[in-house]
């Protein structure tokens, strides 16, 4: 996968729902559930779809909320694998809302 270049990436990071750009290679977001074992839930649906794409992010659980962090390793950077986990990982979330 190809890195986005900066523009590319502030465009596409702006269309994302509340995940916020760090260090100009992250995208990070903050899940909120009002049960500890919804946020586990979330986490496990997350990690069978990371596995399945074989695109894995970094996972904090910090009782009731859950932060996702994503980059490429091998691209140094932000791709647009990363910008379609954080759109499935948002769809995820929905759903478990519901």
């Amino acid at each position: 996968m190809e890195r986005l270049s900066d523009q590319q990436k502030d465009l596409e990071v702006s269309k994302l729902d509340d995940w916020k750009l760090e260090d100009d290679k992250w995208i990070v977001k903050r899940y909120r559930f009002r049960r500890y074992l919804s946020g586990i839930h979330f986490v496990e649906q997350v990690a069978e779809y990371a596995e399945e794409i074989q695109h894995h992010p970094l996972i904090h659980i910090d009782y009731k909320v859950v932060t996702m962090k994503l980059t490429s390793w091998n691209a140094k950077g932000l791709t647009d694998l990363d910008i379609r986990s954080a759109e499935e990982y948002d769809r995820i979330f929905g759903k478990i809302r519901e």
